[in-house]
């Protein structure tokens, strides 16, 4: 029988979490790499290179990957002769850990979570409560697997009951492009098939945790049903032609995984839960003897990768352009921002929507300005800003007529695509979206020359902030006749998938 303390669990869970705020998995890392390496579209080998160097960058400055540090998920498996101290209530433990990675003052991770989760919807500030799942296994050990899952890839879940003669892998091709590039590409999908719907997504989460090995599944083969449906998956997904960050390429998921439950003969539960490229998870255990320790991964094992901008890139001043200007740009141009930005999110869209809905003043005169859908991570020592990549513009689609019509806003920079409802209004307006790569956010943040808030301090990370940049890099997505990189890209790259190996 072991004895493990409160001390050791707490101590072990928070370092854990800091420690992959950081540290991409290992495998992970090396099959984007191998992603990068045999990549022909030049957009897509850009954003991987970006990734790749961004992961590099974080690992060294020991700063979070992505500014979206994620809503904790926590996999305990405790053994039936294991126990704990007296009084000691697993729950309160886990979220005292969290509680402690996330305010730790020499790497502050994102406070991203709301309670009550409808209506008021205040930020709890410490990222707590984690979502936990508890199994009783044989043994005295307890084993931990921790995720710290992104929303852009979590809202992006989906799930199904098929019949049970449905085609599994025809709902998995129909349903991938319905992603859009939110989930930030290339990434992993998780399957769960099987148990009944709550079993199935939790299935599907819990495969996320396994490292990649599609390389080795493919050099030795299948073994089973569930390896064969892995490499179907993975070979056809992969031909869709999304490509990293959904601009059309090779690589749309570096792996696939599956994991089953027997189900009722009358149903077929499917879910589908992606991972992003900020895949953050880790696995360990406790036995009694103290803490877990965690050492940091050799960075020569890291794909030797660099990035500069092209030197086609476009370098812009935020201060002297003209709406005449953006006109000239093109889907896929590649820009270099200086000059000052607005910030702002779900949040403060919400808000400006309801001082107008009033007849109040706004804090702040969008005419003629960009604006970047962010929530940046706080800094510290001599930082201006902590990692600020983009967060998911589809998000802010119902109020792009409000922000480009009624405020006059120039331009919006984010991630992924935009729907229709934005792509019209960005067309009518001659307005224009850029994209930052999600996945970057440390890198992206380097070119932050000043941050200050101006605006609804109370939202936090949903604050509205001023950023003065100096070249920024960034991809024109949607130009101001409404043409989309998003779906030009992908679509050209279908067809190029399709024909390679196919004799001239």
């Amino acid at each position: 029988m072991s004895i493990i303390e409160s001390r050791d669990f707490i101590e072990s869970v928070a370092d854990a979490l800091q420690f992959i705020s950081c540290y991409h998995p290992l495998d992970y890392i090396q099959a984007v790499g191998w992603a990068w390496e045999r990549e022909q579209s030049p957009a897509a080998k850009d954003a991987l290179a970006q990734i790749l160097v961004n992961s590099r960058m974080a690992a060294e400055g020991r700063r979070p990957v992505c500014q979206d540090t994620g809503i904790v998920v926590a996999f305990l498996e405790i053994g039936m002769e294991a126990r704990f101290e007296p009084g000691a209530d697993l729950e309160n433990l886990v979220n005292e850990a969290v509680h402690r990675a996330y305010t730790d003052p020499n790497n502050p991770l994102r406070a991203s979570v709301v309670a009550p989760p409808y209506g008021r919807r205040r930020n709890t500030g410490d990222n707590t409560p984690a979502v936990i799942h508890t199994r009783l296994v044989p043994g005295d050990k307890v084993r931990i697997k921790l995720a710290a899952k992104g929303g852009g890839s979590e809202n992006k879940s989906r799930f199904a009951i098929l019949n049970p003669g449905a085609d599994l892998v025809q709902w998995v091709l129909e349903t991938v492009p319905t992603l859009g590039a939110g989930w930030c590409p290339p990434g992993i999908l998780g399957i769960g098939i099987g148990g009944t719907a709550e079993k199935a997504m939790l299935l599907a989460k819990e495969s996320l945790m396994a490292p990649v090995d599609i390389q080795e599944l493919q050099t030795r083969g299948p073994a089973d049903w569930r390896e064969e449906l892995r490499l179907e998956l993975y070979e056809k997904v992969n031909a869709l032609g999304i490509g990293a960050q959904g601009l059309g390429g090779l690589t749309t998921v570096v792996d696939v995984k599956i994991l089953a439950h027997a189900t009722h003969a009358a149903s077929l539960p499917v879910a589908l839960i992606p991972n992003c490229a900020a895949t953050r998870h880790i696995e360990f255990e406790l036995d009694g003897s103290g803490p877990a320790e965690f050492t940091p991964p050799d960075l020569e094992q890291w794909p030797k990768v660099a990035w500069q901008p092209g030197d086609d890139a476009r370098e812009v001043d935020l201060q002297r352009l003209t709406r005449e200007e953006i006109a000239r740009w093109k889907p896929g141009e590649r820009l270099l921002l200086s000059g000052r930005m607005l910030t702002g999110r779900d949040a403060a869209h919400r808000r400006i929507q309801q001082l107008l809905e009033r007849g109040e003043p706004l804090p702040v005169d969008f005419r003629d300005r960009f604006i970047y859908y962010v929530g940046p991570v706080d800094p510290v020592g001599d930082e201006v800003v902590g990692p600020a990549g983009p967060t998911t513009a589809t998000r802010m689609d119902g109020y792009s007529e409000m922000m480009l019509g009624e405020l006059g806003l120039m331009g919006m920079i984010g991630k992924a695509e935009r729907g229709p409802e934005a792509i019209e209004a960005i067309r009518r307006h001659k307005a224009v979206y850029l994209i930052a790569v999600g996945g970057a956010a440390y890198l992206v943040s380097k070119a932050i020359r000043k941050a200050r808030v101006v605006a609804f301090e109370d939202l936090g990370m949903e604050a509205i902030y001023e950023f003065e940049v100096e070249k920024m890099p960034v991809m024109v997505a949607v130009d101001s006749r409404g043409e989309s990189v998003h779906q030009q890209g992908p679509k050209e790259w279908r067809v190029k998938i399709s024909q390679i190996g196919k004799p001239a």
